[in-house]
């Protein structure tokens, strides 16, 4: 088999074993963030910021939802890696901007890590969230998941049944999960152009 027949194989196996109860759960919570009128903040690295941008533009566009990226700001972003560190580029961020009524929502493909020093600045940002007992975090992961699995309130892992694929496979599936999200009948209140 070819490449893009076996990655598209590999595609429909993983979609037709993701957690479609824990994707209802998520659109919960987002409603219910919705109705307190909190925020949500997405955060993501690599690819992962990328796709961050694009789901809060949907989240705010389609869904009436206040959400932010810190990742689009890269003035501030690199102001704080350079004065503070770069582990804690989102955690002091959060905490000029974030309430008891708002929402954190990682995309990261290890969901970050307290043994090996990955993506660090999501693992000091969960762990900041899990200090206030009213901020949920959700998100979107591969692997095992990481910090986000363990100290998450509703995280979708994509299933890593192809290990040597499971940045790209993780990657797409964020987008595909956020899109399933956006278009929730219980969340989009305005439709799409096309």
């Amino acid at each position: 088999m070819n490449h893009c027949k076996q990655f598209l194989a590999e595609t429909a196996a993983i979609a037709s074993q993701i957690d479609c109860e824990q994707i209802e759960r998520m659109v919960k919570e987002l409603v219910s963030l919705r109705e307190r009128k909190g925020r949500l903040f997405v955060i993501g690295l690599g690819g992962s910021a990328a796709n961050a941008s694009h789901m809060v533009n949907d989240l705010r566009k389609l869904c009436e939802i206040e959400a932010y990226a810190p990742t689009d700001n890269v003035a501030e972003l690199t102001a704080r890696a350079n004065d503070d560190d770069w582990q804690f580029i989102f955690r002091d961020w959060f905490k000029d901007y974030v309430h008891g009524n708002d929402a954190l929502f990682v995309l990261s493909v290890g969901g970050g890590s307290l043994s090996v020093p990955v993506s660090t600045p999501i693992t000091c940002a969960v762990a900041w969230a899990k200090e206030i007992p009213q901020i949920r975090v959700l998100g979107i992961i591969g692997r095992d998941g990481g910090v986000v699995k363990k100290w998450g309130d509703c995280v979708v892992v994509i299933p890593p049944l192809y290990p040597e694929r499971i940045t790209p496979h993780t990657e797409a599936f964020q987008a595909v999960v956020w899109h399933c999200l956006v278009s929730h009948p219980d969340l989009q209140r305005n439709k799409t152009k096309w």
